[in-house]
C-alpha cells in the first residue's frame, strides 16, 4: 500500500533499478506518515561512508506529537539495505550520469520502506517525447471509446 509516490523522479529521470529499503524513523515520524503527512518531491538519497542516507524528506510532525522531543521535519533518515546491494548501489552510482532517487514510501508487513530507484537523468528533448507520448495514449483512449469532442 502506497503512502506518497514521487512522479517528479518519473518525469526528471529514466529508472533504470529499484530497491526497496528500511528506514529508521522516530515513533512520531511514523504516526506522521501514517496520517499521511509526508513529502518526497525534493528529496534525494546519498552515499556516506558506505551507508545511505535519505536528504530532504519532509514529514510534518502531528499537532499530538509529544513535548518532550523536538520534532524535526527534514532531519536526515538512514536507510537500511542488505550490504551486497548497498556496495552494487556504490559502483553504479560513480557511473557518470547515474544517481538515487526515493520513488516512493508504502507500507510492508507493518513496516514503512522506501523505494529507491537507480536512475538516470532525462534531457529536455526526453521529457518532451515522454509527454507527447503521454497524450497520445490519451487521445486513443478517448478515440478508442468513440469521444472525439473531448
Amino acid at each position: 500500500m502506497s503512502i506518497v509516490d514521487n512522479k517528479k523522479a518519473f518525469f526528471d529521470y529514466f529508472i533504470e533499478e529499484r530497491f526497496e529499503a528500511g528506514l529508521v524513523l522516530e515513533g512520531w515520524e511514523v504516526k506522521a506518515i501514517r496520517a499521511g503527512r509526508v513529502h518526497v518531491k525534493e528529496a534525494y538519497v546519498v552515499i556516506r561512508q558506505a551507508e545511505l542516507f535519505l536528504i530532504g524528506c519532509h514529514i510534518t510532525p502531528l499537532l499530538s506529537a509529544s513535548t518532550h522531543i523536538v520534532p524535526d521535519s527534514t532531519r536526515t533518515r538512514k536507510l537500511l539495505l542488505n550490504a551486497i546491494e548497498i556496495k552494487k548501489l556504490i559502483g553504479k552510482v560513480e557511473q557518470k550520469g547515474c544517481t538515487l532517487v526515493p520513488l516512493n514510501l508504502h507500507f510492508s508487513k507493518g513496516n514503512v520502506k522506501c523505494e529507491i530507484g537507480l536512475a538516470r537523468g532525462k534531457k529536455q528533448h526526453d521529457k518532451r517525447a515522454a509527454t507527447k507520448e503521454r497524450e497520445w495514449e490519451v487521445q486513443k483512449g478517448r478515440i478508442a471509446r468513440g469521444d472525439l469532442n473531448a
